[in-house]
């Protein structure tokens, strides 16, 4: 897609950690990433012709980015069902749990299952709309689960759901 949002997310849930984090995007973007990106357009405009101004024509379109960027946030937070935090899976893995994998040859991973606006695959966060996520939803420990990745399938079993990430 054009406006750089990719296709819309499947799933409205999200953690209260992930709201907040969009809600602090949003502060940032309009309380300071807009207005320093408005000065420098001003800046920039008061060098004269515009139409051959890098910094003009870069700012102005810097600031299109910002603004589709709110608009985008603004109406997907209004979209958005806020899960409340678990104190106990016994043993599923539900929304917003920490789930413990291992693999054919005994290596462990360790996912949490988000909302598809907050995955973070470097920290551990997959969306629930992801192949993995998909698999693991709504199994419990000890359940053998087969993804299907671009890669091809991959079998996990789950061996641990925890409420707190483990250490």
């Amino acid at each position: 897609m054009s406006d750089g949002e990719g296709p819309p997310p499947k799933t409205n849930y999200i953690t209260p950690e992930g709201l907040k984090k969009l809600r602090e995007e949003v502060d940032f973007l309009w309380k300071i990433e807009r207005p320093r990106v408005t000065n420098e357009v001003a800046a920039a405009a008061a060098l004269g012709d515009r139409s051959e101004n890098a910094e003009y024509i870069y700012g102005k379109k810097r600031l299109r980015e910002i603004d589709r960027r709110l608009r985008f946030l603004g109406k997907r937070m209004e979209s958005l069902k806020v899960v409340p935090p678990i104190s106990d899976p016994k043993g599923r893995a539900v929304f917003g749990a920490w789930v413990t994998l291992e693999d054919e040859d005994g290596n462990q991973v360790c996912h949490r299952l988000v909302g598809p606006d907050e995955w973070d695959a470097d920290k551990g966060m997959i969306s629930i709309d992801s192949p993995i996520g998909r698999a693991i939803l709504g199994k419990s420990e000890g359940d053998e689960v087969l993804v299907r990745r671009p890669r091809g399938e991959i079998a996990f079993e789950i061996v641990a759901v925890s409420a707190e990430q483990p250490r």
